[in-house]
């Protein structure tokens, strides 16, 4: 498309300088041709129909991947295991896994019986928890290093929401068993549907505020078995302190010791395992630590102060499906909010195993995994389970390469099950509680505050009221609060999106934000916008109203160009814009028939192809004019340049300088003038920008001659 700009070529410059110092009458210059990278527009050359974009829908790149799929693909697809299956390697990968499922399940089994306990349970369950979906999860989950079962966020949320039933023993049994179910089918609707993407929307600040908060109230849930009294159960920090403190007369010193003895000895464990790498198994071997000495206590001594698990039923659990489906809706709220933390914690380990041993994860099918497993679990008398950050550590840590440590886990629990309940009766309880508060203690992550003070402090003021919120008014108001305020600052950054006025970088053909780099200049007569979001029915008013801003408040000190004393041009620079709605299309027709009813002509730079599709079929470019669209700001500023009017047309303003400097700056600006580019070169942008010292930009060619 051949155009011409108002700047003369060198020789007229030169020439109207001469004659600037001669005679005070100067002559214009005749403009000179520039070529601008040709547009490409959605409709085809005759068309009245803009053509199909080459970019799918979703739903068209799953059909599609659905038709390519092979035998083999399903199979892993509904099998994950057969991948490791296939290309298992016995003599480098038998060894460590099997290190790796004896060292995480002898961990597991003391734990998962603190975990039932932490959740008003028998200990009994904890191990039916940490026995099926263990099995389940190792043939349908996709990640090799995760080890799922009981852990202390979901029990603490069992406890909380089934404490508030009247109900008997049995009865509460029964309801978080549903629970089990309830969040597997959860679980699994969200990985086929593929909805995994909505946790996203919960920010990593919540998640620490709530995890912190819920550490201190789960460490308070088992202050009564250090204390040797009876602690009001509630998931609220003030009425369980206000408990302690009302029962002080019936402390009792020897559970208190015991407890406060094997805490010491499990935290010392854990730094050893953490720092040293060669006592890195005291890590994993500090809950069999802890219950192998308090058992060892309880026998020798037979002391009375000290209560006990007690009976644990031997064997395998028997299939029973849950029955209390009269409390299904009831239940509805709390499962939502369990599989959002299960999801949470589960599937942010997973990928971050998965990143380390160099494989990929799908999160919907790691959702689907954790899905199945809990709906087995249910089955055969499991709470639900999810998957654990420090099993999952030792895990990653002691070497193991497959899901066979899994399998090697729920051996380890399979054993457990069928001949050491008789001597799990002997655990006293503060030694599980000690368990529960050694892991829980991780949870605390007061060095993310520091972090979002230094660096975010809207992420900080989350982070505060979510662990607040929580603390002294449960996890449920906790978890709302902390997800309605995210959801705010979302919602209150797309509508406010960040709209900058662009100037151009000296000497380059770059436009870039004038408030980040103050040397960039801009041109009378014309504004640069840059949108910083998509545009939509939020923030179209705002769009709006800041472009009528930037149309009336432009700072005038760093003007160049013809000496007008208005806007004659808007050029918006849609790069960044990946979306439009139909508001937005209104609210730009709208705001083009404002800009034409005062003679300004919008242009607009650089669409994607969705987007400028959108433009053509709501009729917006043809209503703009397609001449006004360009693949880059610096061709829109070209052709804008030509049709500003000059006041009282005159010639472009010469620096003042002295006879030498102007020889000086001549030779400079002829110099600069030889050194163009070949048009592959400008094409492939390999020497877009063209480095320039001359004082005067205006002076300084925005496309090279040779392209011209």
């Amino acid at each position: 498309m051949e155009i011409t700009y108002a700047s003369s070529s060198l020789s007229d410059i030169v020439g109207s300088a001469s004659s600037m110092a001669r005679t005070a009458t100067p002559t214009p210059a005749p403009p000179r041709p520039v070529k601008v990278i040709p547009f490409q527009h959605p409709y085809a050359a005759g068309d009245t129909t803009p053509t199909s974009s080459s970019s799918t829908t979703p739903l068209s790149r799953w059909r599609t991947k659905v038709k390519r799929m092979k035998t083999v693909d399903w199979i892993d697809f509904f099998l994950p295991c057969s991948r490791w299956i296939r290309t298992y390697n016995w003599r480098e990968y038998l060894q460590p896994d099997v290190i790796a499922g004896v060292t995480v399940g002898v961990m597991l089994v003391p734990q998962s019986m603190s975990y039932a306990k932490l959740a008003g349970l028998e200990p009994i369950y904890g191990l039916y928890t940490g026995f099926v979906p263990v099995f389940v999860y190792a043939i349908f989950g996709s990640s090799r290093q995760l080890a799922v079962g009981p852990v202390a966020l979901v029990s603490l949320l069992v406890s909380n929401v089934l404490s508030t039933f009247d109900s008997s023993p049995e009865l509460y049994t029964e309801l978080a068993i549903m629970l089990s179910l309830m969040v597997g089918i959860l679980e699994c609707t969200m990985g086929l549907l593929r909805l995994g993407w909505l946790i996203r929307f919960i920010s990593h600040a919540v998640i620490s505020g709530f995890t912190t908060a819920s550490a201190f109230v789960i460490g308070l849930s088992q202050a009564k078995y250090f204390l040797g009294y009876d602690v009001s159960r509630s998931s609220q920090i003030i009425p369980v302190v206000k408990s302690i403190i009302e029962g002080a007369d019936n402390f009792s010193w020897p559970p208190f010791i015991m407890g406060s003895s094997i805490l010491a000895i499990l935290l010392i464990m854990k730094h050893l395992g953490k720092t040293r790498k060669n006592l890195r198994f005291l890590r994993a071997g500090g809950p069999l630590t802890a219950v192998v000495l308090g058992t060892a206590f309880v026998k020798i001594f037979h002391p009375s102060s000290i209560s006990l698990v007690g009976d644990i039923p031997q064997g395998l659990p028997p299939f029973s499906p849950p029955k209390e489906f009269s409390h299904f809706k009831s239940l509805i709220p709390t499962a939502i909010l369990i599989t959002g933390v299960a999801i949470l914690e589960s599937v942010g380990i997973a990928k971050a195993l998965a990143a380390k041993n160099g494989y990929e994860l799908d999160s919907n099918q790691e959702l689907f995994g954790l899905g199945v497993a809990n709906i087995c679990g249910s089955f055969f008398s499991a709470y639900p389970s999810t998957g654990s950050f420090s099993r999952s550590a030792v895990n990653h840590e002691s070497g193991a390469k497959t899901g066979l440590s899994g399998i090697i886990m729920g051996c380890i629990m399979l054993g457990a099950l069928l001949f050491l309940t008789p001597v799990f009766e002997y655990i006293p309880e503060c030694a599980l509680a000690a368990i529960v508060v050694s892991a829980v203690i991780g949870l605390v992550d007061y060095e993310e505050a520091i972090f979002l003070w230094k660096v975010d402090k809207k992420d900080f003021f989350l982070w505060v009221v979510t662990s607040t919120t929580t603390l002294f008014l449960g996890i449920e108001i906790g978890v709302l609060v902390g997800v309605g305020f995210s959801l705010a600052f979302v919602i209150q950054e797309s509508a406010n999106p960040h709209i900058a006025v662009l100037g151009r970088l000296p000497g380059t053909t770059v436009y870039r934000n004038i408030q980040q780099y103050p040397e960039a200049y801009t041109y009378n007569g014309i504004v640069i916008v840059r949108i910083d979001a998509p545009i939509y029915f939020a923030n179209t008013s705002y769009i709006k109203d800041r472009l009528r801003e930037y149309e009336l408040e432009v700072d005038q000190s760093c003007k160049r160009g013809p000496e007008v004393e208005r806007i004659y041009f808007v050029i918006l620079e849609m790069a960044p814009v990946t979306y439009v709605d139909s508001s937005a299309v209104q609210a730009l027709k709208e705001l083009y028939q404002e800009y034409n009813s005062r003679d300004i002509q919008i242009a607009i730079a650089n669409p994607n192809k969705e987007v400028l599709l959108t433009l053509s079929k709501s009729g917006l470019i043809e209503q703009i004019g397609k001449e006004w669209c360009f693949v880059r700001v610096h061709d829109a500023v070209q052709v804008c340049l030509q049709h500003v009017p000059n006041s009282n047309n005159a010639p472009p303003k010469i620096p003042e300088l002295s006879p030498e400097k102007r020889s000086r700056f001549l030779e400079r600006l002829s110099e600069k003038r030889k050194e163009d580019l070949s048009t592959s070169e400008m094409e492939s942008g390999e020497k877009d920008i063209i480095i320039s010292n001359d004082p005067d930009p205006q002076l300084e060619p925005l496309l090279s001659r040779k392209s011209h």
